[in-house]
């Protein structure tokens, strides 16, 4: 048994009702033997067997917490939209920008154009961004196909990057996630094709999830419902893109399929602040869209708190409204924008994002979990949401193996 230990660390846990602020152990020592978490704790207490027993490394007073986990990326799209954004800046209007064929039709018409190789290159990039500041889990959504091989491309390369660049990549099914132009004016003969698709996308292994874009620019909550319905029978978890525009009541159809998340939620009401809450669902909020947007309308943050909604923080990485690769930016704008406490954000990218994918053996470390951890070279936790463009990351650990 491949046993090791690294001490003269500070570590954040990140357990939840630890009794102490980021579950923080001063002078920790972290065991780990073959990819698990063997034990973790003050390090005068470190059983003398796993002592003897393994090689030891010195953290060298690094901080320590779980891999960051980035739960919402939509990271596998052809082209950009950089031209629209300075369009935008000189005052074209969103209809204008659709007219000339820009918006998600322009990143729709690019990614299915793309070879799966140029989709990979220009994916593996920006992954290689966020892996650089400690992320060991990312979810990686379809939705700029909108057709069947152009969906599944999009998941065969998501798959395909986490096998290359070693990161646990998990994969959800977006194919609802706008209208493509050949179904113009078909939205339910599109959600019957999103059905189809899916179906086949699950019989290739290719979709661990499913998501929908339900609003009022998107699809319909009985159209939702469809989709959702098909995934069910499926087995498939679901999420959704919900309130982000409008209270459509998304985040209370959502619970009630028991929904993994539901994500932007800017909109959201009493009624689905309490649906989500019974169901155990995870807000996922998305700072860098609301940023990008210039939006006004805050997530009703102390509504979720009253309610015990837990809150998770994610890039959004896309380009259209999100157009970025980096976490601990977010960590920041979450505090900044939405006044979520530094040790709230950090959840949000540990145990409360790996809970909106799923995930229970990831997020929080603790005997048992996956050895995914990081050492940052700061002295307080909080200091990953401070600092503005830092990157204090020195190494990233996936399953006890560097990176």
């Amino acid at each position: 048994m491949n046993t090791q230990v690294w001490t003269n660390a500070r570590i954040a846990t990140m357990a939840a009702n630890a009794g102490v602020p980021y579950g923080l152990v001063e002078d920790g020592a972290l065991a780990v033997e073959d990819g698990r978490i063997a034990w973790v704790g003050p390090r005068t207490d470190l059983p003398p067997a796993l002592h003897s027993a393994a090689s030891e490394h010195d953290a060298e007073g690094a901080l320590v917490t779980p891999g960051l986990i980035d739960c919402h990326t939509h990271l596998v799209y052809g082209g950009d939209r950089a031209r629209e954004f300075e369009a935008r800046l000189n005052g074209a209007s969103y209809e204008e920008i659709a007219r000339a064929g820009g918006g998600i039709v322009s990143t729709v018409k690019a990614t299915r154009e793309a070879s799966e190789d140029e989709l990979l290159a220009q994916s593996r990039r920006r992954l290689r961004e966020l892996l650089a500041e400690g992320v060991t889990t990312l979810e990686i959504k379809s939705g700029y196909g909108l057709e069947l091989e152009a969906e599944a491309k999009c998941l065969r390369v998501a798959r395909q990057l986490g096998v290359l660049e070693h990161v646990a990549v998990r994969t959800t099914f977006l194919g609802a996630h706008a209208l493509p132009p050949e179904f113009k004016g078909r939205a339910d003969d599109y959600i019957a094709e999103v059905r189809r698709m899916m179906r086949e996308l699950h019989r290739a292994g290719l979709a661990d999830a499913v998501d929908a874009f339900c609003e009022t620019i998107g699809f319909s909550p009985q159209q939702t419902r469809a989709v959702f319905d098909e995934a069910r029978a499926l087995g498939l978890p679901v999420k959704l893109h919900a309130e982000q525009l409008s209270d459509s009541a998304g985040a209370e159809l959502a619970a009630s399929y028991g929904a993994l998340s539901c994500d932007h939620l800017e909109w959201l009401g009493e009624s689905g602040a309490r649906a989500m809450a019974q169901a155990g669902s995870v807000a996922v909020l998305l700072p860098g869209a609301f940023y990008f947007l210039r939006e006004t309308r805050l997530p009703p943050i102390a509504l979720l708190r009253q309610h015990g909604v837990p809150m998770a923080v994610s890039t959004d990485c896309n380009p259209g409204t999100s157009p970025c690769t980096s976490l601990l930016l977010m960590l920041n704008m979450a505090c900044t924008l939405f006044s979520l406490t530094p040790e709230e954000a950090l959840a949000g990218a540990t145990r409360n994002a790996a809970r909106a994918l799923g995930l229970a053996d990831r997020g929080v470390l603790a005997a048992g979990r996956r050895a995914d951890f990081v050492l940052w070279d700061v002295q307080s936790p909080a200091e990953l949401s401070y600092a503005l463009g830092a990157n204090p990351c020195r190494a990233t650990y996936v399953e006890g193996q560097i990176r």
